[in-house]
């Protein structure tokens, strides 16, 4: 294989457990400059591999915005270097980059894989190794016609690749850390690295790349519970600032019907509130008509979040409130699947 034929796989290290050692001060993050150093295996792919990183990493629940901008920069800049791009991120939040990614690279056409670990690379019984190289292995997979098997924001973390926009976090202390509870897997990692070819992204369109920069937080996720008040319930609707709220409903996409909190909804709404339905429930999705308690707020002007995750939910309304959009072409964007977020129907 010649230089020119090895697969190009840039990695964009921003911190995380998977890029600390251990030393005689704790653990530190090493240079990833020295990655065939720290991780030798990784020299047994035969690829051609390069990285950049922040220049203070940083632990994943410090993650935002900023940060996400950096890291789609990083991407646009070299985009047509290379074939593929490994994110390494801690896992607190990764769910949630992976998902603003997936809105923010507009027109994605290549693999972009985040893996991360839950212990360090070093330890005795680390995960962090096998995740790196599965990662680079996806982004530098083809299919059948020669391009990329990935075109789109995927987790890849112990067996299974998964959607990026599909992606929760479940457990603190497993190594299966990540599930996509309401769509397949897109692949397992065993013996061999098999893709659910049916379940991937594919574009009609060839279109370049498109960055987005312009996410606005103005968002806020409110937790119904038996028992809410009418006073916390009207306090956080009018926080200063919010333009959009995720409203993590019971099962089905249900609420209470009492006459204050329907009408303090509907209020919220008039004032130019947008109001996201997004259920409690990992598995399942929110069929707000189907009881009469989801059909009350839709009548308050609420939008069917369908099976969205709450991370995807979060960073879709920071992308749509960004892009300049009116408020009803907003509501129009939340009902349809932009990057393959939700099942509609």
């Amino acid at each position: 294989m010649t230089n020119s034929e090895k697969p190009r796989i840039l990695i964009i290290y921003t911190g995380g457990t998977i890029g600390m050692v251990e030393t005689a001060d704790g653990l530190q993050p090493f240079d990833f400059s020295h990655l065939m150093d720290n991780v030798p295996k990784v020299g047994q792919l035969g690829y051609q591999i390069d990285s950049v990183q922040f220049s203070q990493p940083i632990d994943s629940s410090n993650m935002s915005p900023a940060y996400w901008n950096m890291i789609v920069k990083d991407i646009a800049d070299r985009y047509d270097q290379y074939d593929g791009f490994v994110v390494l991120h801690g896992t607190d939040t990764m769910a949630y980059t992976a998902s603003a990614l997936a809105f923010m690279l507009r027109n994605l056409r290549k693999p972009v894989v985040i893996t991360g670990s839950q212990l360090p690379i070093g330890d005795t019984r680390e995960d962090g190794t096998e995740n790196l190289i599965a990662a680079l292995q996806v982004a530098a997979a083809k299919d059948d016609n020669g391009d990329p098997m990935i075109q789109e924001v995927v987790i890849s973390f112990q067996d299974y690749i998964v959607r990026g926009c599909r992606s929760t976090k479940f457990t603190s202390t497993g190594f299966h850390a990540f599930k996509s509870f309401n769509y397949p897997v897109l692949g397992t990692i065993d013996l061999h690295i098999e893709y659910a070819k049916p379940y991937l992204l594919r574009h009609q369109t060839a279109e370049p790349l498109n960055p987005f920069y312009s996410l606005d937080p103005s968002v806020l996720v409110m937790w119904l519970f038996p028992g809410i008040s009418e006073s916390v319930v009207k306090a956080q609707l009018a926080t200063p600032g919010i333009k959009a709220v995720v409203l993590r409903t019971f099962g089905a996409g249900n609420a209470p019907t009492e006459q204050w909190f329907l009408d303090a909804l509907s209020d919220a709404v008039g004032r130019g509130l947008i109001i996201y339905n997004v259920t409690q429930c990992q598995n399942g999705g929110d069929e707000q008509k189907r009881y009469y308690t989801g059909d009350m707020l839709a009548k308050a002007g609420v939008i069917s979040g369908y099976d969205i995750t709450v991370e995807a939910a979060v960073t879709k309304l920071m992308y749509l409130l960004g892009a300049g959009l009116t408020s009803d072409q907003i509501k129009e964007y939340l009902g349809i699947s932009i990057v393959g977020e939700i099942t509609v129907g």
